[in-house]
């Protein structure tokens, strides 16, 4: 996990700096764009009958039509390096590389990130109907917590639900006229500990497979493609590393939660 959020924060840092160098040249760049445009127009007002070389080049490149779109074209993108700075933006919140030691942070910035991460896979494909995520984010203030620790958990959790409910639809175990949805609640609770619930409707899971979901190396996938210690590793960063609890509950055809528990503060922080 360490190496992972090394490597997250490494790619972020190496794309941050050419995005932020168009960024910073992207305003310029509409400022020239516009006063060309402005100056074509006094030209066409003054001059509205050019030689026919003129014409002929307007009609090639279709003067009319790039006027109307260059203002498009370069709002298009500055959307496009906005949507880039949020992903960079996204990495380097989940990868917290300099947070070794605990920090006070809000754990909604970190689900947050993680969904943008995630963004691909919640999309609609021609054999998939996308999902839906529903947030219901409450008062939880800040946490003093190992960040980036317990944004592997939420990618983790995620990740399985939204590969459970892709199974799910691929292999027929939902029904056809469920929407895959992606529930995500947060609560701070009266004796000062933080509850994050994290729920699917998938095809759940049988009781057996629910006893064994923690331990080391079990997996229900297909050889290759797990190892079976994503949830191991996700339940020793909660219970061991911040006194907390990670439960499961799930009922076949219905879908399964992760509930996540967790102090406030850890013991000793002030």
């Amino acid at each position: 996990m360490s190496s992972l959020g090394q490597m997250v924060a490494g790619i972020a840092h190496e794309i941050n700096n050419p995005v932020n160098f168009i960024y910073g040249n992207l305003k310029h760049a509409q400022s020239y764009t516009k006063e060309l445009l402005e100056l074509i127009r006094l030209y066409q007002h003054e001059y509205p009958s050019p030689k026919p070389s003129i014409r002929e080049l307007e009609e090639d490149i279709d003067l009319e039509f790039l006027q109307e779109d260059m203002v498009r074209l370069m709002n298009s993108i500055n959307v496009g390096t906005e949507r880039i700075r949020d992903i960079v933006k996204s990495l380097r919140t989940f990868s917290r590389l300099d947070e070794a030691d605990m920090k006070e942070v809000d754990l909604q910035d970190g689900i947050e990130s993680t969904l943008l991460i995630l963004q691909s896979r919640l999309k609609k494909r021609p054999d998939f109907p996308g999902v839906k995520v529903i947030k219901d984010y409450g008062d939880i203030g800040l946490v003093i917590c190992y960040p980036g620790q317990l944004n592997q958990v939420f990618l983790n959790l995620m990740a399985n639900a939204l590969e459970a409910m892709d199974d799910g639809k691929s292999q027929n175990l939902m029904p056809t006229d469920n929407q895959p949805t992606l529930w995500i609640t947060t609560q701070r609770r009266r004796d000062d500990r933080i509850e994050i619930r994290i729920r699917d409707n998938g095809p759940g899971m049988t009781p057996e497979v629910q006893k064994k979901l923690f331990e080391p190396f079990f997996t229900t996938k297909p050889v290759g493609k797990g190892t079976g210690l994503g949830l191991a590793i996700s339940y020793q960063i909660i219970c061991d590393r911040h006194q907390g609890k990670l439960e499961c509950q799930s009922s076949l055809g219905k879908g399964t939660e992760f509930r996540i528990e967790i102090p406030l503060r850890q013991g000793g922080s002030t």
